[in-house]
C-alpha cells in the first residue's frame, strides 16, 4: 500500500443480525462522506464477503443519487444472493440522509455522484 500511495479507510461495521445487532447509522454516513471525497479515489469498497455491509452502504448511495427503492432492491439483491438480508433493505429504506449535505464538502463530490441538492432546504432531494 505504501509503495503505491494507497490509503486504507477501515470503518467497522456491524452486520444486521438479528436480534439485536444492526449497521451503525453514524458509520454509514462516515463510510458515504469517504466515498463522496473524490481526493480518496480510486476507492475499493469492501467487507468480509463484499456483500451485505458493502450492499448496505452502496443502497444507502443509491438512495443519495436519487435511485428508486426497487432499483436498489434489486442491485442489492443481485450482489448479495443467495442470502440477501432484508433487515438490511429496510435498513437502507428508514435511513434518514437528511441533514447530510451539511457534513458534505461539495469542492469535492465526484462528477458520477449525480447528487441533487434543492436550493431552498440544502436538503438531498429524495432523502
Amino acid at each position: 500500500m505504501k509503495e503505491n500511495g494507497i490509503r486504507l479507510i477501515q470503518i467497522g461495521l456491524r452486520p444486521n443480525k438479528e436480534p439485536f445487532v444492526e449497521v451503525q447509522h453514524d458509520k454509514i454516513e462516515k463510510a458515504l462522506l469517504e466515498m463522496l471525497d473524490q481526493r480518496n479515489h480510486p476507492m475499493l469498497v469492501h467487507c468480509n464477503s463484499g456483500k451485505h455491509r458493502t450492499g448496505t452502504l452502496i443502497g444507502c448511495l443509491r438512495k443519495l443519487q436519487r435511485w428508486c427503492l426497487s432499483a436498489i432492491f434489486a442491485e442489492y439483491i443481485r450482489f448479495s444472493s443467495p442470502k440477501h438480508r432484508v433487515l438490511d433493505q429496510q435498513f437502507i429504506e428508514l435511513m434518514s440522509l437528511k441533514g447530510f449535505r451539511r457534513s458534505l464538502d461539495e469542492r469535492f463530490v465526484p462528477d458520477w455522484a449525480g447528487l441533487a441538492f434543492t436550493k431552498c432546504s440544502g436538503e438531498p432531494t429524495a432523502a
